[in-house]
């Protein structure tokens, strides 16, 4: 597995699952490889704690942990059925509020999943109160939420080349550097995502940048 310094709240994401009524979730088996315990037994000791926890906050357990089994190979072309869990975000926070936080991915799985279940806006004193990966991990997440409504806003005005739309965007905010541009200066690898390497203050500078963007297409699609 790659050293804990290259780990980022990308991992996390890479492993989400979107069902058929769009909603999100993850399988405890792939949590359990990202969080780096080898046996099943360390992160079911984990889940039975977290069940506990979210019993206790009145929630459903079958709502947020639902017992899924699968058949998965185990060599000379033999199969057999193992159990797995169909995991909410809630119940992936539990699970990770309940783990070894000495443990930098388990760390960063508690700072992710804390900010990603928030379900409203925070204020601005809660929002002071953050840490800088708190307040990072909030503002990527309004950022791409920002990108996915400004890519339908523009695929309802037209827009056909969106490489060279979403460029134009970032010249604009940084006195003409491209996409290609602004990786290369921050030394990004190949398909790197760049807001997934930026600062809580350069992400809200590219939020107001994408929320002005797609205010500005509605407004003129909608023009007489």
């Amino acid at each position: 597995m790659n050293e804990i310094k290259e780990y980022t709240e990308k991992l996390f994401e890479d492993i989400k699952h979107i069902d058929e009524n769009d909603n999100e979730y993850w399988l405890a088996r792939e949590l359990q490889n990202i969080l780096g315990y080898h046996q099943w037994r360390s992160i079911n000791e984990l889940m039975e704690r977290a069940k506990v926890a979210c019993k206790e906050s009145k929630h459903n357990i079958d709502d947020h942990f639902a017992v899924q089994r699968k058949m998965v190979d185990i060599g000379s072309k033999t199969k057999r059925k193992v159990l797995d869990y169909r995991l909410s975000r809630y119940a992936c926070y539990l699970i990770v509020m309940n783990g070894n936080p000495k443990k930098e991915i388990i760390a960063l799985g508690q700072t992710y999943f804390a900010i990603q279940t928030r379900k409203q806006e925070l204020n601005e004193k809660e929002y002071s109160c953050l840490t800088e990966d708190e307040k990072r991990f909030y503002q990527r997440d309004l950022t791409r939420k920002g990108n996915y409504s400004l890519n339908i806003a523009a695929k309802n005005a037209g827009v056909k080349n969106f490489d060279k739309f979403h460029n134009a965007g970032y010249k604009g905010l940084y006195n003409g550097e491209t996409a290609n541009d602004i990786a290369k200066r921050k030394k990004l690898r190949y398909r790197e995502d760049i807001l997934d390497n930026m600062g809580s203050d350069e992400l809200i500078a590219n939020l107001f940048r994408i929320s002005q963007t797609e205010q500005k297409l509605k407004t003129e699609n909608c023009a007489p």
